[in-house]
């Protein structure tokens, strides 16, 4: 229940500022988590980003007040919503309402209200949801390390898939992979030997850190690779269905969701800085996935 409430709390942050400038390094700090681990799992939750949302509040307040009854200039409406010219305002007005600003004046017009999102605990349907929690102490692991910001922005790659992309087609996974070793005894032997690892430091308010990665063992090899230590953590992990490659996208994306929605609300524990594992595998000729989180009882 706390985290609902600092979720909302951080709603509340954003909505009082709809009309002037938001830190998002400020609302994740309400949220007790970091910028992109913040903007994650609202994406996770809500079905849509962090930065669509704001841009439809704003657009919807935009509206209410170009139909007052104390008619505001458009320019005044467009600076004070965040555009920089009423061109750029009057085209996301009009990709989000239909109809340019001025034409919202008109009496009659049919336009569109999002309303403020609250974050609350639905009753949904009794379908199970297998997961178990571990301590494991400290350990190693190393592989190709990227740092991506968190709108997906700036240069080079610009996302993990397009890490994963480029690996698999440069031959870098299999290089990887070749260097693993044997999988160590505290993980399921059925699993590969890249997976993936994310928020393991902290890269700055707007960034995150994504890496491929391995287990280090005594026979691995590590040179030139990054190398990083996760520290002593519970960990809750969700394993998924064995499924058909097709499938990965939807399956590991609803493992997320239901761990966000639905586990974390009511478990009584809390992630620890966004750290988490993608882990990959095969069983009964089929792939599968293991999501592990860092956790801590709140």
């Amino acid at each position: 229940m706390e985290w609902l409430e600092r979720m909302n709390r951080a709603v509340d942050y954003i909505e009082a500022n709809l009309s002037g400038e938001i830190e998002l390094k400020e609302a994740a700090r309400v949220a007790c988590c970091s910028s992109y681990q913040f903007q994650r799992m609202f994406s996770f939750i809500t079905n849509v980003t962090l930065a669509e949302y704001i841009r439809r509040r704003r657009l919807t307040l935009a509206a209410l007040e170009l139909q007052g009854d104390n008619l505001a200039k458009v320019i005044d409406v467009a600076l004070k919503y965040g555009y920089e010219s009423p061109v750029s305002f009057a085209r996301a007005f009009y990709a989000l309402h239909g109809i340019t600003p001025t034409m919202a004046r008109g009496e009659g017009r049919e336009l569109k209200a999002y309303p403020r999102l609250s974050f609350l605990i639905t009753i949904k349907g009794a379908e199970a949801m297998n997961y178990r929690l571990e301590t494991k102490g400290s350990f190693e692991v190393f592989g190709i390390e990227g740092i991506f910001h968190v709108d997906g922005g700036g240069k080079g790659l610009e996302t993990p898939a397009k890490l994963w992309e480029q690996s698999l087609a440069n031959g870098d996974v299999k290089r990887l992979e070749a260097c693993a070793g044997n999988l160590p005894p505290y993980v399921s032997q059925e699993l590969h030997s890249v997976h993936a690892l994310c928020s393991y430091r902290n890269t700055g308010p707007d960034t995150f850190p994504y890496m491929l990665c391995a287990f280090k063992e005594n026979a691995s090899t590590t040179e030139g690779y990054t190398t990083v230590t996760i520290p002593a953590h519970t960990w809750v992990i969700f394993p998924s269905e064995p499924h058909p490659w097709d499938r990965f996208g939807e399956t590991i994306e609803t493992l997320y969701k239901r761990f966000y929605t639905e586990w974390l609300p009511t478990a009584g524990y809390e992630q620890v800085d966004g750290l988490e594992f993608e882990m990959y595998g095969a069983k009964e000729g089929l792939n599968y996935v293991e999501l592990w989180f860092a956790v801590r009882k709140v």
